[in-house]
Order: structure tokens, then C-alpha cells, then sequence
């Protein structure tokens, strides 16, 4: 009862502390309010994906310069190439920060997924082709590989394609796709990507 109505009062103090600063004249660079002195001047603030972030929170994780980002659009992209089960290759560009099995749908390659990236089943497992490449990868979680022992045709590359996610040293990667997984046993079937 106390909590609601302290809250209350807090959310109606502040709304009149708004409405006041900004009614009263601004001092160049600078909010005015009872709290500008820990303020940042307005120049100093950053625009993230739509959203303003001042420049130091102490509370906040690591702010992206979009800046450093914007380019040329293949800057911002890795080469993956899946191998099917035929040996038929394709190759495709992978946003940086992708998982390969997104990557797989959103281009029409023939990976699973049954349990859509959470980490469920093991219907998404590849095979990194290139030994180089896979001691590229970050180390699976437990989860993982709890997954991978349930995978069909485990080899010592074997990772989930939900788990690889694409970062610029992984530009060139092969990844080959089992003939079958412990889901199904991919005999025409063409699953749908979700």
C-alpha cells in the first residue's frame, strides 16, 4: 500500500519536474533542472538505433559507433559456403552477427532447425570443414555439446549451425551439412525455414 503510493508520488514530482525545465529558458549546451550539474552538455550525446544514450552512463554496457559501421555493405558481411549432402556447394554473405543456421534459411540451404536456434535438438549440426577454421570458433557451452551427442554423423568439428555465428575472422569457413539428423532422415523432405 505504501510502495503504490510513493511511487505515485515520485511519477507526478517528476512529470512536474519536466514539464518545468522545460518551460524555463536553457542555458546554452545544457538541460536545465535541479539535476544539470550532472549532466552532460548536449553535444556529447550519441544516437543508437534510434534511441539517445549520453556518451558516459555509468550504468550501461558498450555503446556502437554506428559511424565505424557505416560503408561499403560487404564490409559488414563474411563468405560461408555450405556443403549439402550431394557435395553441391553454395556460397552466400553472412551479416556479421548472424548464426549460420539464419543464414541457411534466409537462403534457401536445406538446415533444419527444428527447435528454431534455442538450443532443443541438434538438427541444425554442421560440420566446419576446415580444422584452421573451426579452432576459430568460440569453445561450445555445455548446453552445446548436450545437443551434439545426439547429432547424427558427430565428427570432431561438429558444432550446431544455431551456435556459429558469423564474426569477421570466420570470412571463408566451409561447413558441410550431415545427409541426415536424429529429427528426420532427409529422404525429399525439404523443410520450411521459419
Amino acid at each position: 500500500m505504501v510502495i503504490p503510493k510513493l511511487s505515485r508520488r515520485l511519477g507526478v514530482w517528476i512529470l512536474r519536474e519536466l514539464s518545468r525545465a522545460k518551460s524555463s529558458p536553457m542555458r546554452a549546451g545544457y538541460v536545465q533542472s535541479p539535476y544539470s550539474q550532472y549532466l552532460q552538455p548536449l553535444t556529447r550525446i550519441n544516437t543508437f538505433r534510434g534511441a539517445i544514450f549520453q556518451k558516459h552512463h555509468h550504468f550501461s554496457t558498450t555503446i556502437v559507433d554506428n559511424a565505424s559501421k557505416e560503408g561499403s555493405e560487404e564490409k559488414g558481411k563474411i563468405s560461408v559456403t555450405f556443403v549439402d549432402k550431394d557435395g553441391e556447394e553454395k556460397q552466400i554473405k553472412v551479416p556479421i552477427g548472424m548464426s549460420m543456421l539464419q543464414a541457411a534459411h534466409e537462403n534457401d540451404i536445406e538446415l533444419e532447425g527444428a527447435c528454431e536456434g534455442s538450443l532443443a535438438c541438434s538438427t541444425c549440426h554442421v560440420i566446419v570443414m576446415d580444422m584452421e577454421q573451426y579452432n576459430k570458433l568460440e569453445d561450445p557451452t555445455d548446453e552445446e555439446n548436450d545437443m551434439l551427442d545426439l547429432a547424427f554423423g558427430l565428427t570432431e568439428t561438429s558444432r550446431l549451425g544455431c551456435q556459429v555465428i558469423a564474426k569477421p575472422e570466420l570470412d571463408g569457413i566451409r561447413l558441410a551439412i550431415p545427409a541426415a539428423t536424429r529429427n528426420f532422415a532427409v529422404d525429399g523432405f525439404v523443410p520450411k525455414p521459419h
